[in-house]
């Protein structure tokens, strides 16, 4: 008989992090902490000019300077055929400046020393030619009559503007707004904010010139896109390709683009036949890599005499830098924008969206949501709060009147989603309850009577996940399907090899997890590889919470095909038939005995030592998963402030945050993704913002000027949970809590907006300092 074993704790345990071993004892390895004999280090030098034409650039100083190997211009780039390369949106991207500079931070010239700080003082020796260019800083500057043309290089390009698109029926919302009693508005301004991670972007390229084989060390969140990417960019057979993604500290969309410095250090790597390391400092990464937001939206809601929405029309300027190089699905040029239906049972909607080149960094990415799904929810949910305020109807319900009902999921919205399930007025609910809401509600009127402003906001988000079923989902032609590969050794220990790259998730204990449901072993004997091309199967990588509705979907696949062929063994070990098998927590039993079983240890060893006839030995195999349906996280925030009407300060009295992504697989990392998107959310409503003044120059290009919330800052939150499992979702669950931060800087809005309302306040963009508060309540009160 089988021995019994311990619980196996599987999905819905809060497993510790195994990660977290080597993490607090300082033994990560990062990519600054890669050294190969004979690296020399290289350092780009950026324009301090938005727009200015490249007259000439003499880099004789720098090159006689002791410890410096070679100068790189976009000049020597171009003769080797490497001075643009294609974006992940299809547009080209400059690699070294050739002919003008577009943004301040472009890279302009690369020099390759030594000693990494021999290539930073080079670099200052480096005399460049420019002849400065008109400025476009905004999409209402590059769509003016007149307006620098910012890509004039590209042909047939005439003007800054580079896409239209639609979503929805346009005809039918013009109808319901010709019909409806009312018609509410909102014009607001999502800013340019920036994922800054804690470890900045770099790379160590390793190109071997007698064998061509290219490793490059790299902080990529999608290892076997990029090394695709490379192949198109390079000219290098892919197979002489490997890409390498160590421990990265933190990603949150950032890491997704190919970057300049990738390019320019590979070809370095593989002119001079050495290793060439390249590591960003802090301003580089804040003014020249990959940004989130800045979306200029208007928005239109029709409603009748009792408050039901009859239609919803967005408009909206994307601007998207001086190339347009957004990581996201390539049909879909806004992202998934037009998820800004949200929860609302809309009969019709009408989303349309253009976007304009402009004189800043390029790259608008996943910040740490969905393709531009925080943009859909801020917008609809401050059009919602403003429609309710100026109806006189309270803001609950009014969303409660507008709810899709959970009976009528699957639900397909005015713009096109199946939404697979939901309960938005239960996640409304217990949020109203957690914080009190209708107490709230009293004191804030008795408060106010005394002077005292307090706010209440509300935000509930539906979220757009899991990218994607193939026939719509693709980046640069390469399907959005991920891949699991799992090996089970005769002893019963496993190996899981995935396409996704953990970036402080958990990966390595989660997706363990699911394998422990499945097989029944236990997740310490399960180890997790991610991050080599050479060594996992291929994948588009990790961003737009895509991780687990994918790639652990393919983990649960490819454990439920091995399962499959364990249950055989398991038969041929207990001499019965297949069909008398039972499977549970690791144990396969006979049915009607299940004193008669054999555990999945005993049937791993059988697979290579005791298999039938006929069948193939080894417990091994490979799922490249494609889902059926995008999976849709959604919930309800809360959050209560108190406004100084004197100084414009404001200050978070609670936080309340009920999130529902279906099953948890691990509930202690599930909390702590949420509490880290709320901490987001917070920032941007008070404090992140990366701005520009007439000239281009970048206000937010250090951490004085763009300010992160600290432990100091940041509220306390409060924490609640609904659970309705997606039916498409093959281990019964969403997603592992990375859907926790769209709906929180509308929350925090939200609630100054409702403490300013008496006083005539009717928006503010973020992010909301007590300067800005200030101002519109001067404003407001000037009439």
């Amino acid at each position: 008989m089988a021995a019994e074993t311990e619980e196996i704790r599987g999905i819905g345990h809060s497993v510790r992090r195994v990660e977290d071993d080597r993490f607090i004892r300082g033994a990560g390895n990062y990519i600054d902490d890669i050294h190969l004999p004979g690296m020399l280090y290289m350092a780009i030098l950026r324009s301090p000019y938005a727009h200015a034409k490249l007259n000439g650039i003499d880099a004789s100083a720098a090159q006689a300077l002791e410890g410096v190997i070679a100068v790189v211009t976009g000049e020597l780039m171009a003769q080797h055929n490497l001075a643009w390369m294609p974006t992940l949106s299809g547009d080209t991207e400059a690699v070294l400046v050739t002919d003008k500079v577009r943004f301040q931070g472009q890279e302009v010239a690369a020099v390759i020393a030594t000693d990494p700080y021999i290539a930073k003082d080079a670099l200052e020796l480096i005399d460049v030619d420019y002849e400065p260019l008109g400025v476009v800083v905004s999409p209402d500057q590059a769509k003016a009559a007149g307006a620098p043309l910012i890509r004039d290089e590209k042909e047939g390009q005439t003007d800054n503007h580079i896409y239209h698109w639609e979503s929805g029926d346009k005809e039918s919302t013009d109808t319901a707004f010709a019909q409806a009693d009312r018609v509410v508005s909102l014009d607001t301004f999502y800013p340019r904010s920036h994922p800054s991670p804690l470890e900045t972007c770099g790379c160590v390229a390793d190109v071997n010139p007698a064998t061509g084989q290219a490793t490059i060390y790299m902080t990529s969140q999608a290892p076997q896109l990029i090394r695709t990417v490379f192949a198109l960019v390079a000219g290098l057979p892919e197979e002489k390709i490997r890409i390498v993604s160590p421990d990265i500290g933190g990603g949150f969309g950032n890491k997704v683009p190919v970057y300049p410095g990738y390019v320019i250090a590979t070809a370095a790597s593989l002119l001079l036949g050495h290793p060439v390391k390249w590591i960003e400092d802090r301003t580089e990464n804040l003014i020249s890599t990959g940004f989130a937001r800045d979306y200029h939206m208007h928005g239109e809601m029709a409603l009748k005499a009792d408050g039901t929405m009859t239609g919803l029309r967005v408009s909206l300027d994307a601007d998207e830098g001086a190339f347009f190089a957004d990581a996201q699905p390539s049909k879909f040029k806004v992202g998934l924008f037009h998820i800004v239906s949200g929860s609302y049972d809309l009969p019709t909607a009408h989303v349309s969206a253009d976007g304009y080149y402009t004189n800043k960094a390029p790259g608008g990415v996943a910040y740490r949501c969905s393709f531009r799904v925080t943009e859909a929810s801020y917008m609809i949910e401050r059009l919602v709060q403003n429609a309710a305020y100026e109806i006189g109807i309270d803001p609950a319900e009014f969303r409660t009147k507008n709810f899709i009902e959970r009976d009528q999921f699957p639900y397909k919205s005015a713009t096109g989603f199946e939404y697979d399930s939901g309960d938005y007025q239960g996640a409304m609910d217990l949020a109203l309850e957690k914080v009190g809401y209708d107490q709230l509600r009293k004191e804030q009127a008795e408060a106010r009577k005394e002077g005292h402003l307090i706010g209440i906001g509300l935000a509930s988000f539906t979220e757009v996940v899991g990218a994607g079923p193939h026939k719509d989902y693709d980046i640069l032609g390469i399907k959005m399907n991920d891949g699991a590969e799992l090996r089970v050794h005769p002893t019963g220990k496993a190996i899981l090899k995935i396409s996704s790259q953990t970036q402080g998730q958990g990966h390595e204990t989660t997706f363990a997890q699911i394998v422990a449901e499945e097989l029944g072993i236990q997740p310490e004997d399960i180890k997790v590889m991610h991050g080599d091309s050479d060594d996992t199967p291929y994948g588009l990588g990790t961003y737009a919470s895509r991780s687990t509705p994918t790639v652990g979907a393919a983990t649960a696949m490819v454990s439920r095909k091995l399962r499959d062929k364990a249950r055989k063994l398991a038969a041929h070990l207990l001499e019965v038939s297949e069909d008398d098998v039972e499977f549970e927590a690791g144990r396969f039993t006979v049915k009607g005995a299940p004193d008669k079983a054999v555990t999945i240890q005993d049937v791993a060893f059988a697979a290579y030592t005791n298999f039938p006839d006929g069948m193939e030995a080894g417990l091994e195999g490979v799922t490249y998963y494609d889902p059926p349906n995008l999976t849709f996280p959604f919930g309800t925030y809360a959050v209560v402030v108190e406004v100084d009407a004197d100084t414009g300060v404001w200050k978070v009295d609670r936080v309340v945050a009920v999130d529902d992504c279906g099953v948890r697989i691990n509930p202690m990392i599930v909390a702590g993704q949420i509490h880290g998107g709320l901490c987001e959310g917070f920032g941007i409503a008070a404090m992140e913002q990366i701005t520009f003044d007439e000239e281009g120059n970048c206000i937010g290009a250090n951490f004085l000027d763009y300010l992160l919330p600290t432990a100091w800052e940041t509220p306390r939150f409060e924490l609640g949970e609904t659970v309705t499992p997606s039916p498409h979702h093959p281990i019964g669950a969403k997603g592992v809590g990375e859907s926790a931060t769209v709906g929180s800087p509308a929350a925090y809005v939200n609630a100054v907006i409702d403490a300013l309302w008496p006083l005539g306040v009717r928006n503010i963009d973020m992010p909301l300092t007590s300067g800005k508060v200030w101002e519109a309540i001067q404003a407001a009160k000037a009439g």
